[in-house]
């Protein structure tokens, strides 16, 4: 679950907070109330800030705008690594998002709490002004990485100027483009949608990379996580598969509780699915054979078989690599690029 803290300065903005946090179901809040928490009274605004920007998804300050910008301006990162920063005025009349509001929803959770608080949401990011395709905010809808943020000016400022923005897919693409974005055009600036981050087809690319793509891991007990995280390293440079494609890691059920897959999918965020042998016999595919492994665990293949059920009967774009008692599959689901129907189009 995402982690929110709210901070407020005045009672009325402590009832304001409390308004609020019951907007955002999705989030773990918590709430500061500096003035009517006495607790809170000799604590540091800046310690708090500085803590915050580090293990929150969002914060919320409810007061001043001033406030807030002293108080996180010393620990900015950049936009790739910023948590959303939203401001409310301590009566909920106004809800401001100050940071982040593409790649980190603040825009779009202003916009839920302005609703809810029947409040003004203030939207100053010029493609949400100007109703303009956002390429991060649309990267963020439909989980792509997004590899130089950096490069997002570019796609941003080209829409902007009325210009015809590239863009190149690996995928299917479905329905109406947004407008200024074309599939052939050559253009300046533009984007691509795939794995291939090697791939520069125009003079300022920007890499989206699709979340979708699940590891099938086998390995012998006791496997640490440094072996499993070198195999899955080398299977993935053998492709040149890009670390931000992988969702996920599965295995069989016996590995359930292998400290060292464990270890590997808790330090890269991966949730890790396991499945019968059973299950796996059901996947459906050619698959590697190994007597043993079926010997042994009671299926011909673990992680090929492991990374097709995780992608929900998909297809294998890495089949088995095998390193250091280690083996490896990467398979993806059926994903097509989707926009949103355009305005002038409905």
């Amino acid at each position: 679950m995402k982690h929110a803290k709210f901070v407020s300065f005045t009672l009325c903005g402590a009832q304001t907070v409390q308004k609020a946090v019951k907007l955002l179901p999705d989030f773990r809040c918590e709430r500061y109330a500096r003035t009517a928490d006495a607790s809170l009274s000799g604590t540091s605004l800046k310690r708090f800030a500085q803590q915050a920007m580090v293990d929150c998804d969002l914060i919320v300050f409810v007061g001043a705008t001033g406030i807030a910008v002293r108080a996180v301006a010393p620990y900015l990162m950049g936009k790739a690594y910023d948590p959303a920063v939203i401001v409310i005025d301590e009566q909920g009349k106004f809800v401001i998002p100050l940071l982040s509001g593409h790649l980190g929803g603040a825009n779009k959770i202003a916009e839920i709490l302005a609703q809810g608080l029947q409040a003004v949401p203030v939207l100053t990011t010029a493609t949400d002004g100007r109703q303009v395709f956002a390429v991060d905010t649309w990267a963020k809808a439909h989980s792509c990485a997004v590899l130089e943020p950096e490069h997002i000016k570019y796609v941003s400022g080209a829409l902007l100027r009325g210009e015809t923005v590239g863009v190149r897919s690996d995928f299917p693409v479905d329905g109406l483009l947004p407008a200024h974005i074309d599939l052939k055009k050559d253009a300046e600036s533009g984007f691509t949608i795939g794995f291939r981050t090697d791939a520069q087809p125009f003079a300022h690319t920007l890499h989206l990379v699709p979340r979708i793509a699940y590891l099938g891991i086998g390995c012998r007990k006791g496997t640490s996580a440094d072996a499993i995280e070198q195999t899955v390293q080398a299977a993935l440079a053998s492709k040149k598969l890009p670390w931000q494609a992988i969702c996920g890691a599965a295995s069989i059920d016996i590995k359930q509780n292998e400290p060292g897959l464990l270890l590997f999918c808790e330090k890269h965020g991966l949730p890790f699915r396991t499945f019968t042998a059973e299950q796996l016999q059901d996947a459906q595919g050619e698959f590697s054979r190994s007597a043993f492994v079926q010997q042994t665990v009671g299926v011909d293949n673990v992680c090929e078989r492991a990374a097709v059920c995780a992608a929900q009967n998909g297809a294998l774009i890495l089949h088995k690599f095998a390193q250091n008692g280690v083996t490896a599959a990467v398979a993806v689901p059926d994903w097509r690029v989707t926009f949103e129907e355009r305005e002038d189009e409905a």
